[in-house]
């Protein structure tokens, strides 16, 4: 049988294993494939991992690991050299593992759905600073739309939440968290953002599915602003994990 997973510190509300359950069950492949949720205090046990689980054929990475897991890896793929962190590892013929970033593919095909056609605002925000950032910035850079970080360390490049002020906002027509504030249990919480100065005009788009509605997509639609959650970034970042692993990437 062969096994694949996903790898983080916390992962009790994680997507992916019931994702693959489905995939599998759909390809007949139940009985050949398996996915697991393996929780890693530490990134000093995956080689541990690795050795307990010989017939493993691919991992996802997921938050805090997705810059932290670089040094494990034999090589990096072109795409997770642009976005700076790794959220799927190949398993090669040759023994290497090599890290891959299907969020950038993830991000850009629900973005193209958020907009529906629509010219892209000129500037964003990016709510984070972590792995799963850099994957949005990269698609920002390559869609040339101006962007800055917001991140509640003052001395950080960016912002700090305290300095988006209601002008910075509505300069501002994309909004994306990628930080994991609002996750369930915790649905009421949401990124300090002034939500008064949000217009139509804006989009927020947010990592976190699960609510399928933050409270901030729930505040930016209260204002007029179109939004969408993580559900379609995941399953496309999945459905091209499983083509590196197939070898039909």
């Amino acid at each position: 049988m062969r096994e694949y997973g996903l790898i983080g510190r916390s992962l009790a509300h994680s997507f992916s294993p019931a994702y693959f359950a489905d995939r599998f069950a759909a390809l007949g492949l139940t009985t050949h494939c398996r996915y697991d949720a393996f929780e890693l205090p530490t990134l000093a046990e995956l080689p541990a991992l690795l050795n307990a689980h010989p017939r493993l054929a691919g991992l996802n990475v997921t938050i805090p690991y997705k810059e932290l897991v670089k040094p494990y890896l034999h090589a990096l793929a072109p795409t997770a050299q642009r976005a700076g962190a790794v959220n799927t590892i190949e398993f090669a013929a040759d023994g290497r593992l090599i890290g891959h970033n299907t969020d950038l593919e993830g991000f850009s095909t629900a973005l193209d759905e958020l907009l529906a056609d629509r010219p892209a605002p000129a500037r964003a925000l990016i709510l984070g600073h972590g792995g799963a950032a850099k994957a949005v910035e990269a698609v920002l850079k390559a869609r040339n739309i101006a962007h800055l970080f917001v991140s509640r360390n003052p001395l950080a490049a960016g912002l700090a939440y305290e300095e988006i002020s209601p002008a910075i906002l509505r300069h501002h027509g994309l909004i994306i968290n990628t930080t994991p504030v609002g996750t369930w249990p915790d649905v009421a919480t949401c990124p300090a953002l002034p939500y008064e100065a949000l217009t139509p005009a804006h989009y927020l788009f947010d990592l976190v599915y699960n609510p399928a509605e933050t409270e901030f997509l729930r505040r930016g639609r209260a204002a007029g602003a179109q939004g969408m959650n993580g559900q379609r970034m995941l399953e496309v970042q999945a459905e091209a994990a499983w083509r590196i692993w197939t070898g039909a990437a």
